[in-house]
């Protein structure tokens, strides 16, 4: 079974707690890369616009007669062939939106989660909440790269709580901050270092326990 360890605020470590059940899937490389591009794809508003030909200001009158001037038939200014004409083919401001279903999106996270876990890249640090100053985290980042011997450019922070409870963290060099509800696969996978809040495995722990108390209801069927 796998775990996660735990590390306190001054980078020493406590132990380590067993891992929930969405850091164990197996991994379907297609599954992953379709999830990786659909948010990668959905992060680019894809807004920009060109006009066309019809769009410019511009006379649309003929600029000379079509035969006897021994010059190449041309019709009006507007045409994509002059400077400030209309551009042919460019962006349009209509973007297709690539989707993916809810199971499909949790499974791709998983996915994730497990790939940064076996690849040592997931720790959990005992209580973010314990940081109070910016210079406090970027010490802790210091330590804990050169202890596990890894050269990370980024490092994810992902709390249980709203994001901008942890505005200490904002000024940290290539760090981010994402809220573990909102977790997705494009964030785990390019999120270099992740380090999780310890309190977030305890809340989802007893959100599967109240779901699996939870008595499904039956069908009332009318006489």
């Amino acid at each position: 079974m796998n775990k996660i360890d735990v590390y306190s605020i001054d980078a020493s470590k406590k132990g380590d707690i067993l891992t929930p059940a969405n850091f164990k899937e197996k991994l379907n490389l297609e599954l992953l890369s379709q999830a990786i591009r659909v948010y990668g794809d959905r992060k680019h508003p894809g807004l920009n616009k060109t006009k066309t030909r019809g769009e410019v200001r511009i006379s649309t009158r003929k600029i000379y007669r079509q035969k006897g001037t021994g010059f190449a038939r041309h019709g009006a200014k507007s045409a994509p062939i002059f400077v400030g004409g209309g551009i042919a083919h460019g962006p349009t401001g209509i973007k297709r939106i690539l989707t993916l279903s809810s199971k499909m999106r949790k499974k791709a996270l998983a996915m994730a989660l497990t790939a940064k876990l076996e690849d040592g890249d997931i720790i959990a640090v005992d209580s973010l909440k314990f940081f109070k100053k910016t210079k406090e985290v970027a010490k802790f980042i210091d330590k804990i790269s050169k202890k596990l011997k890894k050269v990370n450019k980024i490092t994810t922070f992902v709390v249980d709580q709203n994001p901008r409870d942890h505005f200490f963290l904002k000024n940290i060099k290539n760090a981010s901050i994402k809220s573990f509800k909102n977790l997705n696969a494009y964030d785990v996978y390019y999120g270099g270092l992740i380090l999780l809040d310890k309190g977030i495995f305890a809340k989802s722990e007893r959100i599967t326990k109240e779901k699996s108390q939870t008595p499904k209801s039956g069908k009332v069927t009318k006489k």
